[in-house]
């Protein structure tokens, strides 16, 4: 299925997804970690970051992407762990601002949010180290970015991500010598690698559990033998906090970071800090935890501390390099099916509508924006089955389907002649793969034949027709070629089109709200259809499609 719009439900899953994959691998990840000392354990505290944005969000996701992406990045900021769970927490933070204020983000909002990871994760760190994870995350963007177009679909747009993080990951002993020297690749970035893989697999629906009690980032102990009476602290503490600013004890709306970056940078290194509203999140590595507290004390109060003596991480640290890098990555591939779907349709909201009943992939076109032959060869070639099942979706558009079916000799290629979005949704939707191929071509067209689908939109002309005197600009309630009502009111020319319609003969009545109507409009409208038929489902969905205002789907 080939994803050209993003919004909450999906963008969680691919969360869970990235967390899921890398809970399976944290244990190749923690034995990479040897930059710049050792510090804990990579895989786990990136897990356990990446774990907490997934339980800010609990069983439920938004449908709007902006909030979901807010709660994740919210959730990783509280349980950021490690500088490199840190650096993770400031990609999603940046991820998040990118997609603040969008509900459903198509590419090119994809690839604005994913710089704004970038920045965010850059300013995080008070001095980039390149050959890290921030260095792996930057390229893979910019290529991904690079080769988007108009075209791309998110499944696209994550091949080409992690095709450029395996490239990257590959030249990161190059960039930085301790890597070389030991044999490995960095750490945070391999452990990026298996978020991005889980991220993708979530799309095709591969969403691992895991357990939470059983996850074992809590199960590590640290040996403290190994650091006795004779013992000499080598490595300094891993000292990292949340702090909230007080008003009482600083200007909060005029902070500058700067006044605790600059600190932790003059008393250690591996200096993380980041602010998220009046919360400061810290990661220093210092001999003097004590000093480091007190001075962060002066501006505000702990939310959170965590002190480990790096000494006795370095004392069980194993590095080996079990990481399996993909030299010729290959793009991930759909299971090849029986039977495949490809549907015809314009707006996002529409385009989504059928991609979750389960259309595998959704060529874009519609009523005066017809697709070129070309356009289908291409879904072909996308969706791997046997055989393809296309619904035009459009009397214009099925000559072109038709062609585009004779020339096709990959799969067995059936064209559906629904003339209409309502007569193509209802035939996916009621889509059963388990019979032969007559079979299940009989069910389509019969699912199709059964609905009804009435639409609204303004005229372009001055006109009489079927008893309708049209005025240009005004709103025309219709079915098919048959006009049944006319309106300088939108909602007027539609409620006069469903007295005309056969509503209380079916179940269900969808109301597909178009690009030009108000979402209050719409309510308006369903509340009154609602009262009128009570026997009817009435369910409003935001199609985002041109030219039509209302599209009314009845099955």
């Amino acid at each position: 299925m080939g994803t050209t719009t993003l919004n909450g439900i999906t963008y969680a899953d691919m969360i869970r997804g990235g967390a899921a994959m890398l809970n399976r691998n944290r244990a190749v990840v923690n034995d990479l970690n040897v930059f710049p000392i050792p510090d804990g354990d990579t895989g786990d505290n990136m897990f356990m970051t990446i774990e907490s944005g997934v339980d800010s969000i609990g069983a439920k996701a938004y449908d709007d992407l902006g909030k979901t992406a807010r709660a994740i990045a919210a959730g990783m900021l509280s349980g950021a762990r490690g500088n490199s769970g840190a650096i993770l927490s400031q990609i999603f933070a940046g991820i998040s601002n990118g997609f603040e204020g969008i509900s459903d983000a198509g590419i090119p909002d994809i690839c604005r949010a994913f710089e704004c990871g970038v920045r965010q994760a850059y300013k995080a760190v008070k001095e980039p180290v390149e050959g890290t994870i921030l260095t792996v995350f930057r390229e893979a963007v910019n290529y991904a970015n690079s080769r988007s177009a108009a075209d791309s679909t998110v499944e696209s747009y994550l091949d080409d991500l992690i095709k450029e993080l395996y490239a990257s990951l590959k030249r990161t002993p190059d960039l930085l010598a301790v890597l070389k020297e030991a044999g490995v690749v960095d750490s945070g970035g391999a452990g990026f690698v298996y978020i991005a893989e889980g991220m993708k697999n979530a799309l095709f629906g591969d969403v691992p559990v895991y357990e939470k009690e059983a996850s074992g980032a809590q199960a590590h102990q640290i040996d403290i033998t190994t650091f006795t009476e004779d013992s000499e602290l080598r490595f300094g503490y891993c000292t990292e906090f949340l702090l909230r600013l007080q008003n009482r004890k600083c200007d909060v709306a005029g902070f500058d970071l700067k006044k605790i970056s600059d600190y932790l940078e003059s008393v250690g290194d591996s200096v993380v800090a980041f602010m998220d509203g009046s919360v400061v999140k810290a990661h220093v590595h210092t001999f003097k935890p004590g000093d480091v507290l007190n001075y962060c004390q002066q501006f505000g109060e702990f939310l959170t501390l965590k002190i480990e003596n790096m000494t006795l991480q370095h004392n069980e640290t194993t590095v080996k390099n079990s990481f399996e890098m993909k030299d010729d990555f290959e793009m991930k591939t759909k299971p090849h099916k029986r039977y495949g779907l490809v549907c015809c349709a314009a707006g996002e909201g529409v385009k989504n509508m059928f991609s979750d009943v389960g259309c595998d992939f959704v060529v874009d076109g519609g009523q005066s924006m017809n697709p070129a032959v070309g356009d289908f060869l291409k879904a072909f070639d996308e969706v791997s089955a046997d055989t393809i099942f296309v619904f035009p979706n459009n009397g214009n558009i099925i000559m072109t389907a038709n062609q585009a079916a004779e020339l096709y000799d990959k799969a067995n290629v059936k064209v559906i002649p629904t003339r209409s979005i309502g007569a193509g949704y209802a035939a996916v939707s009621m889509f059963d793969p388990s019979g032969e191929e007559d079979e299940v071509l009989s069910g389509l067209q019969e699912a199709a034949d059964e609905s009804l689908t009435a639409m609204v939109s303004r005229a372009v002309r001055d006109t009489d027709k079927d008893g309708v005197a049209i005025v240009k600009d005004n709103y025309i309630g219709f079915v098919g070629s048959t006009v049944y009502s006319g309106s300088p009111d939108k909602n007027e020319a539609a409620l006069e089109l469903v007295k005309k319609i056969p509503v209380d003969d079916f179940g269900v009545f969808m109301i597909v709200r178009g690009a030009d109507t108000a979402e209050d409009e719409c309510e308006k409208l369903a509340k009154v259809i609602e009262e009128g038929h009570r026997s009817a489902e009435v369910i409003t969905i935001d199609g985002k499609q041109p030219i039509f205002d209302y599209i009314f789907i009845l099955m």
